[in-house]
């Protein structure tokens, strides 16, 4: 069997190869400790799992329609109003089986062969394995702590060319958890609207975000660049990762093609997905997710002050998202080698940074605290001893 050059071009993806060799020790009976994956422990918000089966008990789930329920769309666009301050029209949102899905169509209806698009170096793998699918001549562009991790404009025009139609950034970023300031932001989306190029903003973890010091959340791209892409997800806020559910938000004249699109991709986000997903709206539900948030924040100093107790730096704290990118140059091995000894013999699976790019992986790793606050500290406990025997034995 013959098999596409795509298809082969595609690396394995080393936070799902971590997380499948855990899942293998622990059928075995060991008890692993998960921070590979950015899988929230809580799960779908109480109100959520009872709408699910409500539902489930109606009988008939047809089809709905490509770009999602409408009732969907709707709130989806109220919760940009009410949380950001944002008016978006329900006709702008499309309802997809993921943001993985989102970024399908979205790649599809954007990218022609060849096309350049400068990507943030370290960045989540799959955004661009979907460009290069479509044929995009992806330029990862190298970041340092030096800018949180995190593109800006300086090196976005550095690594302009007249061959550039796209900019993809993710704010807060898997898997640095660092964000983009909005005056950065905004000055990129400047440049690139200006020259013609699209911009695609990936903004899943934006409600996992830091709050401005004023007190307000963080800005979501659309206050500032209307005609800017964007893609979101059901998955970290709300807690519903094995759902399938995301939405992207795009501007008016994209919107048939979106539609089109999904027609021919897979019809239809899940219907009863999409209607358990309604709940996710109310204020119980919405003070849940808060309440989560809050506890977030409460993970990341556990983390944060156990890697310093450890001894693996932590070159940017996060400002977002639920991960940590430390530093394991001073254990003496790479980043791969670092992850593979931690599962093997301390029974921690975590994720090299060589999943999300180039420059700086095989220094870095990913450490998830999207688990809970004991598992945490029990990992926490496992590394130090690992890294303490790893010390041992240099000396």
């Amino acid at each position: 069997m013959r098999f596409s050059s795509r298809a082969l071009a595609i690396a394995p993806f080393f936070a799902m190869e971590f997380g499948k060799r855990a899942a293998a020790l622990e059928a075995q009976g060991r008890h692993v400790v998960k921070l590979s994956l950015g899988e929230p422990d809580f799960g779908a918000p109480p109100a959520v799992l009872q709408a699910l089966q409500r539902v489930a008990g109606e009988g008939g789930l047809p089809y709905t329609a490509a770009l999602g329920l409408p009732a969907l769309r709707e709130a989806i666009a109220g919760f940009y109003r009410q949380a950001h301050g944002v008016d978006i029209d329900p006709s702008r949102v499309v309802v997809t089986a993921g943001a993985s899905a989102a970024l399908l169509l979205v790649t599809a209806a954007l990218v022609e062969p060849g096309d350049q698009v400068i990507v943030g170096d370290p960045s989540y793998p799959c955004n661009r394995q979907f460009l290069s699918s479509f044929g995009a001549d992806v330029t990862l562009v190298p970041t340092s702590a030096a800018t949180r991790f995190q593109l800006d404009l300086a090196s976005v025009t550095a690594h302009w060319t007249e061959r550039t139609r796209g900019l993809m950034i993710a704010t807060p970023s898997n898997p640095t958890g660092t964000s983009v300031t909005s005056t950065e932001l905004a000055a990129l989306c400047e440049w690139a609207r200006s020259r013609g190029a699209w911009r695609l903003v990936d903004e899943i973890y934006l409600d996992l975000a830091d709050a401005a010091p004023d007190g307000s959340p963080a800005r979501s791209v659309l206050s500032f660049d209307p005609g800017a892409v964007v893609v979101n997800s059901f998955s970290k806020y709300f807690g519903m990762t094995g759902w399938r559910l995301g939405w992207c938000i795009v501007p008016d004249e994209m919107v048939p093609v979106m539609e089109r699109l999904a027609q021919n991709y897979y019809i239809c986000a899940s219907t009863p997905a999409q209607q358990a997903a309604l709940a996710c709206f109310t204020p119980e539900s919405l003070a849940v997710c808060e309440e989560r948030r809050a506890e977030f924040l409460a993970r990341r100093t556990l983390v944060l002050e156990g890697l310093a107790r450890i001894g693996l730096p932590v070159p940017v704290p996060p400002d977002g998202a639920f991960y940590v990118y430390f530093d394991v140059r001073g254990t003496g091995l790479d980043a791969m080698r670092f992850c593979e000894r931690a599962l093997d013999e301390a029974l921690v699976a975590l994720t090299p940074g060589n999943d999300f790019g180039l420059c700086g992986g095989d220094a870095h790793v990913r450490l998830s605290y999207a688990a809970s606050r004991e598992e945490l500290a029990e990992g926490l406990a496992r590394l130090a001893g690992f890294v303490d025997g790893l010390r041992s034995s240099a000396g």
